[in-house]
Formats: structure tokens, sequence, C-alpha cells
């Protein structure tokens, strides 16, 4: 009877040996797991925030290449808006863009009504200036003009420029491309014909 009592004594002792050795090992798997999953949820927060932050640059880079700036967009939008006319040299015929005034308004109504011829003559060797037969409503200015400006003088007439000059003038235009410009004008005087672009 003693001998089972010890017997019993020792299993119910090893059982509890084998729960508590049991015990111990299931917590130390769980605080690994529990450093494991830690440190991987740690990585992968830091993974997000790297590519979170990558994102937000690439899209950031993305949205300033497809914008236009709105001057930008102005600027498109006014040369698109621009009137022009064509200038008839001898044989070349080159484009000019208008500028925006009462002087130009009434060249245009002008225009509008057939082509405009004018025998231009040479004058201090940077300009052709020719009488148009009527007054422009003029708003003078003092203006250093360039090559291919176009201006009303004296309300009733018009000057071309292949020089500079500075004088008070109402601006009409600028030629668009100067190429040979200087050349077809020449040295002496020349008919002009000016018309509406079409």
């Amino acid at each position: 009877m003693r001998e089972k009592m010890l017997s019993v004594m020792f299993i119910v002792a090893m059982v509890f040996v084998l729960a508590a050795c049991g015990s111990a090992q299931a917590a130390e798997e769980t605080s690994a797991m529990s450093l494991t999953e830690t440190d991987n949820m740690e990585i992968a927060t830091e993974e997000m925030e790297e590519n979170g932050t990558e994102s937000d640059t690439d899209h950031s880079e993305g949205n300033e290449e497809a914008l236009i700036p709105e001057s930008e967009t102005d600027d498109l939008t006014q040369e698109e808006d621009a009137m022009k006319m064509n200038v008839q040299v001898g044989n070349s015929t080159f484009t000019a863009t208008l500028e925006s005034n009462e002087a130009v308004n009434a060249l245009i109504e002008m225009m509008e009504s057939g082509s405009i011829t004018i025998r231009m003559s040479d004058y201090a060797g940077f300009e052709k200036v020719g009488a148009l037969g009527t007054s422009l409503p003029a708003s003078d200015s003092q203006t250093t003009t360039q090559a291919g400006d176009i201006v009303l003088y004296s309300s009733n007439q018009i000057v071309i420029f292949y020089g500079s000059n500075s004088w008070a003038y109402t601006r009409l235009g600028h030629i668009d491309d100067l190429t040979v410009w200087e050349d077809a004008l020449g040295s002496g005087n020349v008919e002009v014909t000016f018309s509406l672009f079409r």
C-alpha cells in the first residue's frame, strides 16, 4: 500500500514537473513569436513609410511635369489669339504679329477691304517710311525700335525698321521671322504690300 502511494505521488509530481516545463517552453515560444512579429511589423512599417515617401515624391514630380504653369498657358492663349498680317516686299512675303490698339484696329478694317500697297523710301539707313494716305488713331509713346518693328508715325505714315531708332511712335506690329528681312528691303525705295494673314 505504501509503495502504491509512493508511486502515485511520484506520478503526480512528474505530471506537475512536465506541465511546468511545457508552460515555460510555451511561454518562451510565445515571447519569441511576439518579438518576431513585432520586428516584422516594425520592418513593414519602415518599408511602407519609405515607399510612401518615394511614391509621394514621384507623384509630386509627375504632377509638376504634367501641369503647365498658368503664365505659360496665358502666353499660349495670347499667341493663338494674336492677329497677324502679311508684309510683302518684292518677291518676299513675311508675317507680322500685330499689337492690340486702336491704330491696329483701324488698319485691320482697311485691310479687310483689300490689301494696302505703299511706296516706301529709305531714311537714315535704318528704316523705310511711306505715306498711308489716311490718318489712324495714334497713341504715340517714346519708343526704341528694333529691326522688324512696324510703327505709325505722325498718324499717317507707316515705318518699317531694319535698324534701330528712338522716337515717339505708335506700335503696329513686328515681323515674326527676320531671315532675309534686311536683304528684301535693300538700300533704296521699295513697294510694300500689307494684307491680312489668312
